[in-house]
């Protein structure tokens, strides 16, 4: 036992040594990250200090881009799961090793979105009262503290599968399948809570007609299982740019055929969104009205959503047609699907659901420089974080960081067994 104990801390320590270990690109890399996140850490102090006066939330818009990257974050890490079915469900081995990539992104994802939640909060220091039995957690009724179970959850089964499988790849150990197997299917599930649990945020809120939709479950996960691979299938191709790391264009173009098939499934449930608003055209259209055409002389959202429209309907284009199939038509579908996706599902989904109030009032909601300076950091922070999980994985997914080719101390064990006839 204190054996597995130290080769675990020793595991630990090389991991950190490698996060150090790079040439001028990723040195360059990690510092221009490092100064967007300090310029976001800055614009949260004075947040902290001047309290959410410094944002262009208001009592009327009480949610802006924060939730908005939080909400859109969710999908992301729900979209590893994309990754785990073909593997562990259909046995795909092209995707094998590539899954660790993938529930790593799921990890720096929901980080991300525990940090936007952060400093979504008024008052940070009392964020105690989301802890389980030591805050007022309002459990089972609020949906925000099923939020909280299911984001932590989903954090911690994914670092123990991430974490356990290099451990053994690190050891030269055949992985105990009954240690990981069955957190691997549970993450399944748990994949699909996660998003639909957040968007029971929105459902559930009776007063905010544009969300009452039982569509919106389905809408979180078909738009989340397109922008979660379209990020991986960029991510996977850095990785084999600036690695020698081997993944194959098979799996690139399965990766593919998942967002193609997501994209439509997301572009249909969309239509059906507007024909429910636009064909009855009841008084709870004024929300879809504002955000589509405008309401009253106020038109803030129009260009984002029209934008969001025309990236979408280009991205599925593309992804249609067999020209897609090069990877250099497939990186622009991805992108135009990941922009596209992110406008739909954060501007386009949490601020006009607050335009107008219940009252009638129409007040539009801009985020302000220093909100924008806290998102650039967050999401400099979450890819500085996928940066050096990856830069610990990939030498020892490669065999290069491995424990039998590199010098180490002892073990008090194997202290003890060096001897006459020993080492």
């Amino acid at each position: 036992m204190r054996r597995a104990v130290y080769n675990y801390l020793y595991f630990l320590w090389r991991c950190v040594r490698l996060i150090f270990e790079g040439d001028w690109r990723y040195y360059t890399w990690i510092g221009v990250l490092l100064v967007f996140m300090l310029l976001g850490l800055n614009a949260y102090m004075k947040q902290f200090v001047h309290g959410l006066a410094t944002t262009g939330m208001s009592d009327q818009v009480s949610w802006g881009v924060y939730i908005a990257n939080f909400t859109f974050l969710v999908g992301v890490a729900a979209a590893a799961v994309m990754l785990v079915i073909p593997v562990y469900v259909y046995g795909n081995r092209d995707l094998h090793d590539l899954v660790i990539f993938g529930e790593l992104l799921a990890v720096a994802a929901i980080l991300m979105c525990l940090a936007f939640v952060v400093v979504d909060l008024g008052r940070p220091d009392r964020f105690w009262h989301l802890l389980p039995g030591i805050g007022r957690f309002h459990w089972p009724i609020s949906m925000l503290s099923w939020d909280v179970i299911v984001l932590n959850g989903y954090l911690l089964l994914n670092l123990h599968i991430c974490g356990y499988l290099l451990y053994c790849r690190y050891v030269n150990k055949h992985p105990a399948k009954w240690f990981y197997i069955p957190f691997v299917f549970i993450a399944m599930v748990w994949a699909i809570s996660i998003h639909t649990v957040t968007a029971f945020l929105y459902v559930g809120l009776g007063g905010r007609p544009f969300w009452n939709s039982a569509i919106v479950g389905p809408r979180f996960i078909a738009s989340a299982f397109t922008s979660g691979p379209a990020l991986i299938i960029l991510a996977l191709q850095v990785i084999r740019k600036v690695t020698d790391y081997q993944i194959t264009n098979r799996a690139l173009l399965t990766l593919r055929s998942i967002v193609q098939v997501s994209m439509l499934i997301n572009l249909f449930l969309f239509v059906n969104e507007l024909f429910k608003e636009f064909y009855t055209d009841s008084l709870h259209v004024a929300s879809a009205r504002y955000l589509f055409l405008g309401l009253h002389g106020h038109s803030a959202l129009v260009p984002w959503i029209w934008t969001a429209l025309a990236l979408n309907l280009a991205a599925t284009i593309l992804l249609v047609l067999p020209l897609s199939q090069s990877l250099r038509y497939l990186n622009v579908a991805c992108v135009l699907a990941f922009v596209g996706i992110w406008i739909e599902k954060g501007m386009g989904l949490v601020i006009p659901g607050f335009i107008p109030t219940p009252l009638g009032e129409l007040v539009e909601y801009q985020p302000t420089l220093n909100e924008t300076l806290i998102c650039l950091g967050i999401w400099a922070f979450g890819f500085w974080a996928y940066t050096i999980f990856l830069r610990m994985a990939v030498p020892i997914l490669q065999g290069r960081v491995n424990r039998n080719n590199e010098d180490r101390p002892w073990s008090p064990e194997e202290v003890q067994g060096v001897g006459p006839g020993g080492r």
